[in-house]
């Protein structure tokens, strides 16, 4: 009793709110560990982790509570001076606390997601607050969400009033006034401390988790707050590239024209070669959403999603080993039509002024008509400021259709195809045309009007073998199958379908468990995240091909131009996958978030992380890596300098290969 006395009440009252928060934000240290630890990972392993993670939280927690500290220096701002500031202090931790609840409540579906904390990438969705907001209440119970998000708050609420009240009982006949500022001097110091670092002689910062060299245990340290916080920093593209150091990787990977050579530029002018169409074929390319490989048809996956598309893929061209630069539907299509890995560590290339406005090849295809076609809004994301790269483009969105939206994302993918095939069939130039799906996408809508698309039933146990979390996806990928069938079979109707080349490629992959069909890296190391079919469908054009070296999404407008009897002008880091002159296969992959970033060629992935020393290299074709330690050290080698050399090339290319 003589200690609470001497000590004023604000004071005892933080102590309170320091370990009911110290409390919250172990507590939801703890639920991450038990809801995504890796099972090679033991608990004592991730004490350090713990232990960083304190002073992360110690941190926040003095954010929160200093401004009860300073302002209470003064007697009337007092959460004891009466009974309105007592309100007004609840009200702000009240909201504080909504506020800290919201951040892992995101941080949790993030890393369930993406298995990455919470980051400034969630602004992207706040850029497109229509979209997305639509699209979390189609998808998800948010009734219910935020009934226990605020049934959670009031009870936090309910527990600082009952601390607020039993300081003031214990100290009932200590005077408001009698006011030691010394006491309020060494909570202000104390709070500093922690602000700065507990026991830390440098300042605490965000790089410092990744000392603990492990993805997963430098997550577990990071707070959401810490993380969303110092993110927001890498929303800008940084211009400090060591792109010219790596260029003679890039010449001799690109192989550009000797005048580019000498002007240390990527250019290449490429004639037409003597298999090209001569023809003037008109171009489709569909853009397909989560158009993941190991959960098609293709894969030799015995759920069968795809059917109609496997057996089209024996009538074209196929890649069997696609990948996509990154996850993200956004950073697909700019791959696609820039032929340049969006390597922004935050904010998407098409939702930045400096990166959105780049060069496209499509430019070359002089006397083509040029459309795109989406059934949502071409505002999402920015697709529009990307699309409007290519000259004279004629866009096609929600609102030019008559039939009614599905969902979110505007009309259903069969609707989109049939409205893109009226207007194709009444061309009379060549055209090159863009269609960008969506269905395959929450909330996984089927419409009811497609009575004759048979949903299937098939237990949990089988989904989940064969990488599907739910019936309800399952049948949505499935329902895409059914939109190409529709697309096709009535394009075969139309005079236009002998002389088109239709190009399909995934805008990405989806994490999960590929174990069933592919080797771990697959799964372990997150290649299906990227892992995309792309197939090249003209049955009087083109003679069928299974292609099985490892391709990439920013390779698709230079073969795409390389089958035609034009010459092009190629300044990315795409090639053409059919002319022969390769030097060889490789797929640059990034994933942001954990900045990871690796080339997958036909025997091997890759991968090094930008913050931390860390580096893997693992088969994909097998389950163990079988090389001699010099060979390892030989393979590491040349990969980790392609994987620079693309990196930082990449960089350099979003602020510099410009649409003049």
């Amino acid at each position: 009793m003589l200690i609470e006395w001497r000590v004023p009440k604000t004071i005892q009252w933080i102590v309170k709110l320091f370990f009911i928060y110290l409390f919250i934000f172990t507590a939801f240290r703890i639920a991450t560990v038990i809801c995504f630890k890796p099972k090679n990972i033991s608990v004592t392993d991730l004490l350090p982790s713990f232990w960083l993670g304190l002073k992360y939280d110690l941190r926040w927690i003095a954010f929160i509570l200093l401004p009860i500290a300073i302002l209470s220096l003064y007697p009337r701002f007092s959460p004891f001076y009466s009974e309105r500031s007592k309100k007004v202090w609840t009200a702000y931790l009240g909201i504080i606390t909504l506020l800290v609840l919201f951040f892992y409540g995101a941080d949790f579906g993030q890393f369930a997601y993406i298995n990455a904390r919470l980051n400034a990438d969630a602004l992207i969705f706040a850029e497109d607050p229509q979209e997305s907001l639509q699209m979390v209440w189609q998808s998800y119970p948010v009734i219910w969400i935020l009934i226990g998000l605020f049934g959670a708050v009031l009870m936090i609420i309910w527990m600082f009033r009952r601390t607020h009240v039993g300081v003031e009982g214990k100290n009932i006949h200590v005077h408001k006034f009698d006011y030691r500022r010394r006491w309020h001097l060494a909570a202000l110091l104390l709070l500093g401390w922690f602000i700065y670092g507990f026991f830390t002689v440098k300042p605490l910062n965000f790089f410092r988790a990744f000392s603990l060299n492990d993805e997963f245990k430098s997550n577990l340290a990071l707070n959401p707050l810490q993380n969303f916080f110092t993110t927001l920093r890498f929303r800008d593209p940084d211009y400090n590239t060591r792109a010219k150091e790596y260029y003679p990787v890039m010449q001799k990977f690109l192989n550009p024209d000797e005048a580019n050579i000498r002007l240390g530029k990527y250019g290449r002018l490429v004639h037409p070669n003597s298999k090209a169409l001569e023809s003037q074929p008109n171009i489709v390319l569909v853009i397909c959403e989560s158009f993941s490989m190991y959960k098609s048809s293709m894969s030799g996956n015995p759920l069968n999603s795809t059917p109609y598309f496997d057996e089209l893929t024996k009538q074209g061209i196929f890649f069997n080993r696609c990948f996509s630069p990154t996850f993200g539907t956004a950073r697909g299509v700019f791959a696609v039509i820039s032929g340049i890995p969006d390597v922004q560590l935050s904010k998407f290339a098409t939702r930045n002024a400096a990166s959105v406005n780049q060069r496209t090849i499509i430019n070359d295809f002089d006397g083509y008509e040029k459309y795109y076609f989406i059934g949502g809004r071409s505002q999402f994301n920015n697709f529009k400021g990307l699309i409007n790269n290519i000259n004279g483009v004629h866009i096609y969105e929600e609102g030019n259709y008559k039939v009614q939206n599905l969902n979110v994302w505007g009309i259903s993918d069969k609707n989109l195809f049939l409205e893109a095939n009226k207007v194709m069939a009444q061309q009379q130039k060549p055209f090159f045309t863009i269609i960008q799906t969506a269905d395959n996408h929450r909330p996984f809508n089927i419409p009811i009007e497609d009575n004759d698309f048979v949903q299937k039933n098939i237990p949990d146990e089988e989904l989940h073998k064969y990488g599907f979390e739910t019936l309800k996806e399952y049948n949505a990928f499935a329902y895409t199958d059914y939109c190409y069938k529709t697309f096709i079979e009535a394009a075969k109707k139309e005079s236009y379908f002998d002389n088109t080349i239709f190009v399909f490629v995934g805008d990405h992959g989806v994490e999960g468990n590929a174990s069933a069909l592919y080797p771990n890296a697959w799964t372990e190391q997150r290649l299906s995240d990227e892992h995309i079919p792309l197939l090249f469908y003209a049955p009087a054009l083109l003679a069928p091909q299974l292609k099985t070296e490892a391709v990439s999404q920013i390779d698709v407008l230079p073969t795409i131009a390389g089958l035609l009897d034009k010459p092009y002008t190629n300044t990315t880091l795409g090639r053409d996958l059919l002319s022969g002159n390769k030097t060889e296969d490789a797929a640059f992959i990034i994933y942001h978030a954990p900045g990871w970033i690796g080339v997958v060629n036909d025997q091997y992935f890759y991968r090094k992380n930008i913050r931390m020393q860390k580096e893997e290299l693992v088969p994909v074709t097998k389950d163990t890596l079988q090389l001699s330690p010099p060979q390892r050290d030989s393979v590491i080698k040349h990969l980790s300098t392609l994987t620079s050399a693309f990196y930082e090339t990449a960089r350099w290319m979003l602020l510099n290969n410009k649409n003049h």
